[in-house]
This record gives C-alpha cells, sequence and structure tokens, in this order.
C-alpha cells in the first residue's frame, strides 16, 4: 500500500511541475491574460505577475527535487489560495457580459477545482497523506 502511496505521490509531483511550470513560464513570457485577471487592489500588477511566475517555476523545480518537495507543495498550496481571487475575478468578468456554453463550463469546473489543487499540492509534497484511506 505505501509503495503504491509513494508513486501515486510521485506521478502529482511531476504532473503538477509539469503544470506549475508551464504556467510559471507563461506568466513570464505573456503576462497580459494574467494582468487583465488580477483584482485591482493588488499592487504592482505587472511585478506581481512576474514573481508569481518566479515562485511557481521554483515551485515546479522543488517538486522534482526530493530534499525540497515538502517546502514545494505547501508553498504551491497557498499560492493556489492566494491566486483564487483572479479565478474568481476572470470568472466574474466572464460570466457577467454574454458568455457562451463553454465559458460557463470552463468556470464551472475551473473554481472547485482549485480546493483539488491546493491538496494535490500538498499530497505530492508529502504534506498530507490521501484522503479516503481505509482505517
Amino acid at each position: 500500500m505505501t509503495a503504491r502511496i509513494e508513486r501515486r505521490r510521485l506521478g502529482c509531483a511531476i504532473a503538477l511541475a509539469i503544470f506549475f511550470g508551464a504556467a510559471g513560464v507563461l506568466h513570464i513570457a505573456l503576462p497580459q491574460p494574467f494582468l487583465r485577471i488580477t483584482p485591482g487592489w493588488v499592487p504592482e500588477p505587472e511585478r506581481v505577475i512576474f514573481l508569481t511566475g518566479l515562485c511557481e517555476i521554483a515551485g515546479a523545480i522543488g517538486l522534482l527535487a526530493p530534499r525540497a518537495r515538502r517546502y514545494a507543495g505547501a508553498g504551491l498550496s497557498l499560492y493556489a489560495i492566494c491566486v483564487f481571487p483572479a479565478n474568481i475575478k476572470h470568472a466574474y468578468d466572464t460570466l457577467s457580459g454574454d458568455p457562451s456554453l463553454w465559458q460557463w463550463v470552463y468556470h464551472a469546473m475551473r473554481l472547485p477545482l482549485q480546493p483539488v489543487i491546493v491538496w494535490l499540492a500538498l499530497f505530492a509534497g508529502n504534506v498530507v497523506g490521501p484522503p479516503f484511506r481505509k482505517v
């Protein structure tokens, strides 16, 4: 059972490293879409978007380094919590206009997925265990 959990944990770490690494590169290379969804109360949004990109890249690298994995998992879970207001703003801005069915579907799936991303980062970092273990 433990070996299977560890394989799943490693699989989550690799998948999240790819996801966060790609997102980090996009934050730095193409900041405009992220600037559009940044809430107005965020100071110096260009700098914040750049720094969040660096954080995502550092977290992705940390997930791939066994000695840093726990810190990276905890950091990326906090990051996912901190960017949730941008996800809400993105949904609000999109859905308050004349949204397509696909935009509704995207946001209906995306917003509830954020807590899952938080948990996956914690699980990948070996901060928490599997959710439905037999006792």
